[in-house]
């Protein structure tokens, strides 16, 4: 079992940043790999990006390249996205997930567990 726990969503202005953490905690060994994910209303869960325990990075749709980092910490079981010069597009619960390998990495029915997810709200 493991479990995630994101934070570091609120509100903020466009051109503004946030780093959100995913913190894990339990059987994280068995897991290799972990992707962020977001849903605005109406919409369907997309794929931002993901990364392994190992520091491969693999970024998702334009819209975020150049502007969202992945990252991870071994020593402190967590992953980071810092997003900087938000849009208002970006308004979204975000989530964190982790599954076994990075095939499949942009599909979320391929992730085995998810945080609880946090909101991010970019006023215009």
């Amino acid at each position: 079992q493991v479990q995630l726990v994101e934070s570091g969503g609120g509100l903020v202005q466009a051109g503004d940043s946030l780093r959100l953490s995913c913190a894990a905690s339990g059987r994280t060994s068995r897991f290799y790999a972990m992707g962020w994910f977001r849903q605005a209303p109406g919409k369907e869960r997309e794929f931002v990006a993901a990364i392994s325990w190992t520091g491969v990075r693999i970024y998702s749709t334009d819209s975020v390249k150049g502007r969202f980092t992945i990252s991870s910490d071994n020593a402190k079981d967590t992953v980071y996205l810092q997003m900087n010069s938000l849009k208002p597009e970006d308004t979204a619960v975000y989530f964190c997930a982790t599954k076994r390998d990075l095939t499949n990495y942009r599909l979320p029915d391929e992730y085995d567990y998810w945080g609880q997810g946090t909101q991010v709200t970019v006023s215009s």
